[in-house]
């Protein structure tokens, strides 16, 4: 069955989805305002846009303006799994069998997964931390990276090295990764804004980072200890949140909407009852959780001499923290000029992308995937698309 397939040959397709990609210059330069509706206005798979030719008639090397939602990563995995799908290997879900009836099985996923982490440490050259891998496959989750030991033979594999025993290795290998189901809570939206100020480059800004750890070991390691402790209390609190909502929905729906209304020093006043006010006391225990992560990636920065959250992005942040309905705010990733990103709360959304459209940022279509890779019921090109089109759901 395999070889009467391969004897067929391949005829591969890859599409970039638009929010992996930056178009700022395509709505300005139809004089559309920076809105999720100007973006959503723009065909489908739009191309990529290149550099201008030279006085002397020569094309520059193509320049892609990114986005900073994991491209490579997703694009491997798109690949992997769609080939691995259809050599017969692995069986994939439909996108709307995954949303109605969740996904039963992961095993199938288990091996997409290692093997599109082989091939994206293999085109990188390098083995990173593989969550943005981890989250093309199996989608929203709480994560801690394998250790690099299980991809030595994949990197150490010469060309005289048959693939098939490189697969073998990865495969039987001890993927010692931690991978927990993760959402946020009811009612709550994830926003993320293009703030148009140029990209930052993650592998120099993660090596200044590398170098200050070696340069002080001491204070980098409190530093790092602080922001760890940090990133656990804002879990703990969402996931408090979620049980919350769980308990008495009436409840949480109502308060939820009621702070979409509000600055966050004004939600206890909507307080009146004891349920009502452990749940505003998660929230505010998530905010101050999100400005200490925010305090000490800002002293990792200056102690690295690289701006993680640079001053624009600083007084962006803390004007989206300020409006009504929104819990919190940050950078995502390694930081940079990349994007921001801001978690509101009921209806407030629209709120904060229209106030970032007239500071300039341009709020994207994407959303919170609790899916991961599958298949599309549907050609996406065949049809309209009003919403973000995620690039590792497969045709």
């Amino acid at each position: 069955m395999l070889q009467k397939l391969l004897l067929k040959g391949l005829d591969i397709t890859i599409l970039g989805c638009n929010e992996f990609y930056s178009y700022r210059n395509q709505i300005e330069a139809r004089g559309l305002p920076l809105t999720p509706e100007s973006l959503a206005s723009l065909p489908p798979f739009t191309s990529i846009t290149f550099n201008a030719e030279d006085s002397i008639g020569e094309n520059q090397k193509p320049e892609v303006a990114k986005t900073g939602l994991g491209s490579s990563a997703a694009m491997t995995t798109a690949v992997v799994a769609a080939l691995l799908h259809y050599l017969g290997v692995v069986s994939l879900s439909s996108f709307s069998e995954d949303q109605s009836h969740g996904r039963k099985d992961d095993s199938d996923l288990d091996i997409v997964h290692v093997i599109a982490q082989t091939a994206h440490c293999i085109a990188q050259g390098k083995v990173g931390s593989g969550f943005d891998v981890s989250s093309a496959v199996f989608g929203s989750q709480r994560y801690v990276r394998f250790s690099p030991e299980v991809l030595s033979s994949a990197q150490n594999a010469g060309m005289a090295t048959p693939l098939t025993e490189v697969i073998y290795d990865v495969l039987k290998a001890k993927w010692d990764h931690e991978r927990t189901k993760f959402s946020l809570p009811p009612l709550m939206t994830l926003l993320l804004g293009e703030p148009g100020s140029g990209g930052s480059s993650t592998p120099s800004m993660v090596g200044a980072v590398k170098k200050w750890q070696k340069s002080d070991p001491q204070n980098s390691l409190e530093t790092w200890r602080k922001l760890s402790e940090g990133n656990s209390a804002l879990e703990m609190h969402l996931n408090t949140l979620c049980k919350l909502a769980e308990r008495n929905y009436n409840v949480y729906e109502c308060l939820i909407n009621a702070c979409s209304l509000l600055p966050a020093e004004k939600w206890l006043e909507r307080a009146n009852e004891p349920s009502q006010a452990d749940i505003v006391k998660e929230l505010l225990g998530a905010r101050d959780a999100m400005l200490g992560i925010r305090y000490y990636m800002r002293k990792m920065g200056e102690a690295a001499g690289i701006p993680i959250e640079p001053e624009s992005q600083t007084h962006l942040l803390d004007t989206t923290m300020s409006m009504e309905g929104v819990l919190l705010a940050g950078v995502p990733g390694a930081g940079g000029f990349d994007a921001v990103f801001a978690v509101t709360l009921g209806p407030s959304s629209k709120n904060v992308t229209k106030t970032w459209s007239s500071l300039n940022v341009l709020a994207m279509l994407v959303t919170e995937d609790p899916c991961g890779v599958s298949l599309e019921d549907h050609d996406p090109r065949a049809k309209e698309i009003t919403a973000a089109v995620s690039s590792i759901q497969l045709q």
